[in-house]
């Protein structure tokens, strides 16, 4: 589980647009960023326990970064992909959604509002036009992206953003309320047919580690069922996957191999519509911190076994311990030589933008600095040399 910087606090790290951009909020159309259409061939693609990207089968590395999206600055997208390209990292997962339910002003980048009982996509400026860029300049860098929807948590506006549109007051209610996933499929359309024709995207992933504490399992995976047979419908060339943090399967019994937060890891990798499988590992937040590199190895094996019985790769999307470079490249080595495991990603990516650092939560890896040396980069190579 990771928690994020808030709106006001990302207007100070130019994620804020100048006084003189327009807004440009739902009433202008804008088109998709890529009119070209792409041929099969050129989409990424799953094959066995890896991915096929440009034509070549084999293992990813990645990482995250949740806020290139809202960036204002053109230079710093493209410096970030740039670098990314640089040091051989290939898939960048990037937030999809930014919901607000107050207006946040003409400066501030939002891509879906919730105010006063109606709900509005924000296809302006300030809205998907600046995820366009990211889109744009992935593309120009040979990076692909992961794209999601929504968020469990309420971090830029989440599930919770849908609460009073929908008359709902829970994360739980949202799953199986109509008004709330009507609104969800509208924006998942609004975003999905922006990109649909672009060789920049990687996967579209329904939510960011999306719980449903208590629920009986059916709830999310009946989600997970329709939401990915909805996205296949509007883009049948593109990969889906779930975003889930990998919570309940066979393993020791600690929290995070229980069923408490409503997830069945078999059940949603299962779907045939899933392309792939993803997890994420945070051993200090689940309360596993106690010999964590052991630890993180066998969930990261145990997640493979799932998906290797099901012919499918797992992605470890997301990991973290505190910047600890042994624990955490132990837990790439053991990825990349686990079989049924087809890329890691870390969280997360860090820069020095226009405006200065990008956010340090505890767990960003700044391009070239020691930590990226120690553990990004021989991670790469040894990628390279298998």
């Amino acid at each position: 589980m990771k928690r994020f910087i808030t709106l006001a606090a990302c207007a100070g790290a130019a994620c804020a647009l100048p006084a003189t951009s327009r807004s440009g909020v739902v009433a202008r159309s804008s088109s998709a960023l890529s009119s070209r259409a792409a041929n099969d061939s050129s989409f990424p693609s799953a094959s066995g326990s890896s991915f096929i990207i440009d034509g070549k089968q084999q293992y990813y590395a990645g990482t995250n970064s949740y806020w290139l999206g809202f960036q204002t600055n053109n230079a710093d997208v493209d410096l970030v992909m740039k670098n990314l390209a640089t040091s051989g990292l290939k898939v960048l997962r990037v937030w999809g959604f930014n919901d607000v339910t107050s207006d946040p002003g003409s400066n501030t980048v939002y891509f879906q509002s919730f105010i006063n009982g109606e709900a509005k996509i924000n296809t302006g400026a300030n809205g998907l036009e600046r995820l366009d860029y990211v889109v744009k300049s992935a593309e120009e860098h040979g990076i692909k992206l992961i794209i999601n929807f929504v968020n469990n948590w309420t971090d830029y506006g989440g599930m919770a953003a849908y609460f009073d549109f929908a008359g709902i007051s829970s994360n739980a209610e949202w799953y199986t309320n109509e008004k709330a996933q009507t609104q969800y499929q509208a924006y998942i359309k609004a975003v999905v047919t922006r990109y649909s024709s672009s060789p920049a995207v990687f996967a579209w992933e329904l939510a960011n580690e999306p719980r449903c504490k208590g629920c009986d399992l059916s709830v999310l995976s009946d989600w997970v069922k329709t939401s990915a047979a909805y996205v296949k419908s509007l883009d049948s060339k593109h990969m889906v996957t779930t975003g889930e943090e990998g919570f309940g399967l066979d393993g020791d019994g600690s929290y995070p191999y229980q069923f408490a937060e409503g997830g069945d890891f078999n059940a949603t990798c299962a779907d045939p519509n899933v392309d792939f499988c993803v997890y994420h590992l945070y051993p200090d937040s689940w309360g596993t911190a106690d010999n964590a590199q052991e630890w993180g190895n066998n969930w990261i094996k145990n997640h493979a076994k799932v998906c290797e019985a099901l012919g499918k790769p797992c992605v470890l999307e997301e990991f973290g311990f505190n910047n600890n470079c042994d624990v955490e490249l132990a837990w790439e080595t053991t990825a990349l030589a686990t079989k049924g495991t087809g890329g890691d990603m870390f969280w997360q990516y860090g820069d020095t933008l226009s405006s200065g650092k990008s956010h340090q939560d505890g767990n960003t890896v700044y391009y070239q600095d020691d930590l990226w040396k120690c553990m990004v980069a021989p991670h790469v190579a040894a990628i390279g040399n298998q």
